[in-house]
This record gives structure tokens, C-alpha cells and sequence, in this order.
């Protein structure tokens, strides 16, 4: 074995077991493969964690995503409907944001790829999503969702939107690398006509842009003309730079252009430590049914060995997804709940079979 690495596996609620467990397989066929070593110590984070241990990120489980031994940390998904009465920290969702908080990683990549063969899946017309290719940068551990104070009353509510010119200025640079390795384009999306800390943000935007970055083509957009564009003409966008709250709403809203939530991967980078998760979330209405589909979480795997340079091995697990999906092999959310559909099983194993196959770009039309 040329290479070993330790993940923490976080399986969390709902269909978060089931689409870890498939990713799991995949990234032990493809290791296998290329002669990697990878080992597995699975804790708990959310819901699962609230039950067994009182609270949704317990100390021992981030001590083991922040350990040294750890080269990834890989999460399913948190939340449902049985902790909706649970209020502030002690609700699942507090758990990942301590999680991040925890680790420092700021900055959240969720790529968006549609190919021509598969765009008929979006929602969208083809004509307008073929060929999509875009990044959001979305800032992780600052602005709405962390700013104190934060108050709640029978008759109001107070949340605090706070950016800092440190906070700014390391997930700036973070899209302008990932642009240069790119097409060389920033769009950064702020609502600068009405926010304080927009009118920061755009700034020092301007600022390292100028400085740092003279070779990279920048332009900014309001979010709401933001969320427009994306709809009308997602083409126009390489790397999309925004804060926590804005990067959110437009990644989640990205996901119309490939069809589901369900085909979205992500990383949050930045820290010591890299976590990796699906886009969606946990879905409990579907939990245990064997219809999630897998996708997400499976080329989240992909970025995780992306992240160590195993560029041959995420390789073969995009051109795996990708065929399965060119085959006609859909799950229910791809196909807007028909019947014939393939399960997570089904849909996880024709993925290992392409693998065994090993698929090459040549072959994914």
C-alpha cells in the first residue's frame, strides 16, 4: 500500500447511514484499486448523537475530527422531524455548525457540473443548463448563522449579520485560487445596496482583486439578481464567491440545474481538517426505503480523495457516477418518483460495476 488515511465516519440522521454506506463501498473498491489504504472509525453527530449522549456534537467526537490521525472527516446528514421541538444549541443542526466552527473550516465548495448528456434531468430546459460548470465559494463559520447577539421573544427576534476584514479576506483568496485553477473568473454576490457588511465585503473584494489578483476577471452581482442569473444563464458563472447566508440559499438553488440535491457533493476546507457532505439533507420521510439516492455523498468521497492528491482514484469515481447515470440508471428523485427507478442498493452496485469496469472518460458519452 502506497498511501493510508484515517476518516471519521458520521453517519447522522435519516438517509445519512444509507448514502454514507454506499459512498463507503465505493471509496473502498476504488482504494482497493489504486493500491490505497483507508480506515474507517465511525461516531455520531445530530439527532442520533442528541439521543445517545444528550447533546448533538459531543466532545469526544470532535476531538476525533480535530485529531491529527484524521486525514477526512465524512458526514451524512443531521435533523428531522423528532427533534423539531429542541430549541437553539440543542437542535442537530447546532451540531454541524459546531462541527464547523470546531474545526475552522470556512470555506464550503460545492461544485455544480452538467454535461450535455445529462442535462435533460435538470428542471430546467437543456439548452440552458449543458454544459454548466460552476463552483460556490460560500464563507462557513462567519456572518448570520454565528453573530452575537442573537435574542428570541414571544413578539421578536433579533439575529446579528457581523463579517470581520480577517473573515473576508481568507475566503476571498480562497475563490481566486480555486478560479485560477479554473476559467479565471469571480463572481461575487453581496447585497452592498442595503447590508453595512456588504458594503465591507465588496471592498475587500476590490481590494485583494486588485492586489493580489490583477490576472482574474472579477464582476459583482446582488444576490437577488444573483439567484436570476442562475435560472436565466448559469454558463456566465465559473467561481461564485459569497457569505454564509447568501451561499446557502444559491447553492441549494444550484441544484435545479442538475436535477436534484440529490447529485451535489461538497467540502468544507480551510482548517486543519477537511469535512466532506452531501448537499442534501436528511430526508427522513424517505429513510430506510432504499430509494435516496447516493450520488452526492459518493462524489463527496471523490473530493475527499481529491484532497489528497489521489487525483486517479476520484477520477474513476466521477467516471463511475457519471456512467451509471448515462445508463439510464436512476433513482427515484431523478425520475420525479416513478416507479421505475433503481434503489440505493441497485444504483450503488451498477456504480461498482462501472468501476470494475474501469470507466474512462472515452466511454461516458
Amino acid at each position: 500500500m502506497s498511501d493510508s488515511y484515517h476518516i471519521i465516519e458520521l453517519h447522522g440522521d435519516g438517509i445519512g447511514p444509507e448514502v454514507i454506506g454506499s459512498a463507503r463501498r465505493v471509496m473502498e473498491a476504488v482504494a482497493e484499486r489504486h493500491g490505497i489504504s483507508l480506515s474507517f472509525q465511525e461516531m455520531e453527530i445530530g439527532g442520533v448523537s442528541i439521543d445517545r449522549c444528550g447533546e448533538p456534537l459531543s466532545e469526544a467526537t470532535l476531538a476525533a475530527c480535530a485529531a491529527d490521525s484524521t486525514d477526512g472527516v465524512f458526514l451524512g446528514a443531521i435533523g428531522g422531524p423528532t427533534w423539531d421541538h429542541l430549541k437553539g444549541n440543542h437542535r442537530p443542526e447546532a451540531g454541524l455548525l459546531q462541527l464547523r466552527a470546531g474545526l475552522d473550516v470556512f470555506a464550503n465548495l460545492r461544485p455544480v457540473a452538467v454535461s450535455e448528456s445529462l442535462a435533460h434531468l435538470s428542471v430546467l430546459p437543456e439548452e440552458k443548463v449543458a454544459g454548466t460548470d460552476l463552483l460556490v465559494v460560500r464563507e462557513l463559520t462567519g456572518g448570520i448563522y454565528f453573530g452575537r447577539p442573537r435574542e428570541r421573544s414571544e413578539k421578536r427576534a433579533l439575529d446579528t449579520m457581523v463579517y470581520s476584514v480577517e473573515e473576508i479576506d481568507r475566503i476571498v483568496r480562497v475563490a481566486f485560487e480555486w478560479a485560477r485553477k479554473r476559467r479565471g473568473k469571480v463572481t461575487s454576490v453581496d447585497k452592498a445596496n442595503v447590508l453595512a457588511v456588504s458594503e465591507l465585503w465588496r471592498e475587500r473584494v476590490k481590494d485583494i482583486a486588485a492586489s493580489e489578483n490583477p490576472d482574474i476577471e472579477l464582476n459583482h452581482l446582488y444576490v437577488d439578481n444573483a439567484a436570476m442569473q442562475l435560472v436565466l444563464d448559469p454558463r456566465q458563472f465559473d467561481v461564485i464567491l459569497t457569505g454564509n447566508l447568501f451561499g446557502d440559499i444559491l447553492s441549494d438553488l444550484s441544484s435545479t440545474l442538475a436535477g436534484s440535491l440529490g447529485l451535489l457533493p461538497s467540502a468544507s476546507v480551510g482548517g486543519s481538517r477537511a469535512l466532506f457532505e452531501p448537499v442534501h439533507g436528511s430526508a427522513p420521510d424517505i429513510a430506510g426505503k432504499d430509494i435516496a439516492n447516493p450520488s452526492a455523498a459518493i462524489l463527496s468521497g471523490a473530493m475527499m480523495f481529491d484532497s489528497w492528491q489521489e487525483t486517479a482514484a476520484a477520477t474513476d469515481i466521477r467516471n463511475a457516477v457519471a456512467q451509471t447515470l448515462a445508463d439510464g440508471i436512476f433513482t427515484a428523485d431523478l425520475v420525479r418518483g416513478s416507479t421505475d427507478s433503481a434503489g440505493t442498493e441497485e444504483f450503488t452496485n451498477h456504480i461498482l460495476a462501472c468501476l470494475a469496469r474501469r470507466v474512462s472518460p472515452s466511454t461516458v458519452s
